[in-house]
């Protein structure tokens, strides 16, 4: 089923926009915060702090190389853009694939660019390090647990009225 146009130009501006963003954060990262070192900003809570990610989130499967992310990367984008002109239309859906795209396809960018995926933002939390990550990584955790949450509501209501007749 072909999407609504004002539905796809929202989800192109969405790609551009928040691609845009990626890349522009990450540049200014690059050229404020040496690698590997840090800036605090909320004391012993939150620090930009820049490094090289040569895995996939949250470091894992380092070292697997450039040719399986880019192969996994291309299969999940078209897998996504399947999704996005068959989910009927639902702007909820379309808009959360959007958003899942373009943190996928920011960081696709950088792999292809320098090897690697350039992250800053670094939370101490109840005092243990989490995971390194960028503006491409929330589009793509935002997007999905979003688009979980409306697949699990949708189901929650139609059981419901199943349950009601």
């Amino acid at each position: 089923m072909k999407p609504k146009k004002s539905s796809l130009i929202l989800s192109i501006c969405i790609l551009f926009v928040m691609i845009g963003f990626d890349q522009w954060t990450k540049s200014a990262i690059v050229h404020t915060i040496p690698l590997g070192n840090s800036i605090e900003v909320i004391h012993r809570f939150f620090y930009l702090t820049y490094i090289q990610n040569t895995g996939a989130g949250f470091s894992i499967f380092e070292n697997f190389g450039i040719w399986f992310f880019g192969v996994i990367t291309i299969i999940a984008l078209g897998v996504m853009i399947y999704f996005y002109f068959h989910c009927d239309n639902d702007l909820r859906t379309q808009l959360c694939l959007s958003f899942v795209v373009a943190g996928t396809i920011g960081n696709f960018i950088d792999r292809l660019k320098l090897g690697y995926v350039r992250d800053f933002f670094s939370f101490l939390i109840f005092g243990q390090p989490f995971p390194v990550f960028n503006v491409a990584d929330i589009c793509i955790t935002v997007g999905f647990a979003a688009l979980v949450i409306i697949l699990l509501y949708d189901d929650w209501k139609v059981k419901s009225q199943w349950k009601t007749k």
